[in-house]
């Protein structure tokens, strides 16, 4: 049950199945943060499946982010986890601008991306006060674990915890959602990078059935992992610390220490790529694990299937994806003949994929062939095939590609991996994806924000962005720039190239007889 207290000046209040909750109001809109919807996955609750938050007495004042849970040392996050005090680290936001059971308003809940090893939603990037005020939606953000905490390997634990850690959130919206104005039966859940990884994976999965009826997933990762690379990589880590991967040998390694022998084990990863194949490549040691259990099969052969058949499905991709990656490695502009065609021969579909994509591109240099294969194969052709297994079984899906390119840097990384969260959360001056837009906003980047925030509200409202569904004839999609368009699907070189792979679970190699 919950129900809406009495709201005294510029703090709502609420009643959730926990308790009562004390809030703010910001600009109009209500903020509830850091609601425990799991217990602390600490102590003997260390790398077990989430268990629901316990009540609590009085009123609790929700007015501050919790804690984040441990966190790789990418763009210092793991310094921004070790500096919040708290192991509550499973907790939800809520933005809604008209608290109540009678509102009825949509819901939209974002799950962040982070390579699957960082990410939190404190960050100011992923306020949701704009979206809510100007959408009329309820926004709700939340932490999963992320690391080894949340996708390890671990022998004597659940797999894919992270991902459960998402399904116990939806299930608080469900159970709570009414109380800040949301309808639980109008839920969207939409997210980017890994965030719409794990939007793949809950399609697919039997136990995330029922709670969202929309998603939206922006720039789908390719990697899934099979449980012996998963079990592979995890042994990796574990060993940097003289142990093995067991519940028993972990749960009493500090958490921070065991984030940090995984960094250790991401920075040198290329010397297992004869094991670990392309997530070796591209550094990426934790994605989700199809095994067979929680994550029964991957996204696309689910969607194939007909998994997400009831569910509207809303994705795309930006241009130029891994433009953004490129330069943190140093190396924009820089790629030789012989690392493009490494790129090509670990990334391309089919033992002949350097040809394909020569005979495609004739005139593309060493950095647009690199550029072009690794942005195919990590966002780019798996966000359209996941479109393509919706509607092949019967499903509706709705495609777009973000091609406005980043005023940052002199406008070098393009319509890069990343660009789109600013855009869609309207936060244009906030946190680091912001900054590739510049110190102040540029008008265009405003445009396009606008354009993005009601398509992504429409669709949460009604189901429709704004343009046609794709289909098989026509693969009519979205264009986002200055000048937005209706066309059909504008990579077709590269959906040829890879329209016959079929994204399997990437395998341990020494088990296989090629990278797949």
């Amino acid at each position: 049950m919950t129900d809406v207290a009495s709201e005294a000046g510029s703090h709502p209040h609420v009643r959730v199945a926990g308790g009562a909750l004390r809030g703010t109001r910001e600009e109009g809109v209500a903020v509830f943060r850091g609601i425990p919807f799991a217990e602390p996955p600490v102590g003997p609750l260390r790398f077990a499946a989430p268990r629901r938050a316990r009540r609590w007495d009085g009123v609790r004042p929700a007015v501050s982010y919790g804690p984040p849970p441990p966190q790789g040392g990418h763009f210092g996050m793991d310094v921004l986890a070790r500096d919040a005090a708290g192991d509550d680290w499973l907790t939800v936001n809520v933005w809604s601008p008209e608290p109540g059971p009678g509102a009825g308003l949509p819901v939209m809940v974002w799950i962040q991306g982070g390579a699957y090893s960082i990410g939190m939603s404190g960050l100011p990037e992923y306020d949701g006060g704009r979206l809510a005020r100007d959408g009329g939606v309820v926004v709700v953000t939340f932490n999963y674990r992320v690391g080894p905490e949340g996708f390890g390997q671990i022998e004597g634990t659940p797999a894919n915890r992270g991902l459960l850690d998402q399904v116990a959130a939806l299930e608080w919206v469900r159970d709570n959602i009414r109380a800040f104005g949301g309808d639980p039966g109008r839920v969207t859940v939409f997210g980017q990078s890994a965030g719409a990884g794990s939007i793949a994976a809950l399609l697919a999965m039997p136990r995330a059935a029922g709670l969202f009826g929309r998603a939206v997933a922006q720039s789908v990762p390719a990697t899934f992992f099979s449980p012996e690379l998963a079990a592979d990589i995890a042994a990796a880590c574990a060993a940097e610390l003289g142990l093995r991967p067991t519940a028993t040998a972990l749960s009493g390694v500090d958490p921070a220490r065991l984030s940090a022998a995984a960094d250790r084990v991401a920075s040198a990863m290329d010397r297992w790529a004869d094991r670990w194949g392309p997530a070796a490549h591209r550094a990426i040691p934790f994605s989700p694990v199809v095994d067979g259990e929680i994550l029964p099969t991957t996204p696309w052969q689910a969607l194939a299937d007909g998994a997400g058949r009831d569910v509207d499905l809303l994705v795309g991709h930006t241009r130029d994806e891994t433009r953004l990656l490129t330069a943190l490695d140093g190396l924009l502009g820089q790629i030789t003949p012989e690392q493009a065609a490494r790129a090509l021969h670990a990334y391309g579909p089919g033992r002949d994929a350097a040809h394909r994509y020569r005979e495609a591109f004739p005139t593309a240099s060493p950095d647009e062939l690199y550029e072009l294969v690794g942005s195919d194969w990590l966002f780019r052709m798996p966000s359209l095939h996941l479109a393509q297994a919706q509607t092949a079984a019967g499903g509706r899906a709705h495609v777009y590609e973000l091609t406005w390119s980043a005023p940052g840097m002199g406008g070098a990384l393009g319509a890069c991996h990343g660009l789109d969260v600013p855009l869609v959360f309207g936060n244009l001056e906030h946190g680091q994806p912001a900054a590739l837009i510049g110190e102040k906003p540029f008008p265009e980047a405003e445009e396009v924000s606008a354009r993005m925030r009601r398509a992504w509200t429409e669709f949460a409202a009604h189901g429709d962005p704004g343009w046609p569904a794709y289909g098989s004839a026509q693969r009519l999609v979205r264009l986002f720039d200055t000048r937005p368009a209706l066309t059909a699907y504008p990579e077709e070189a590269s959906r040829l190239i890879w329209q016959d792979h079929t994204f399997p679970a990437l395998p341990l190699l020494a088990e296989a007889d090629q990278a797949v």
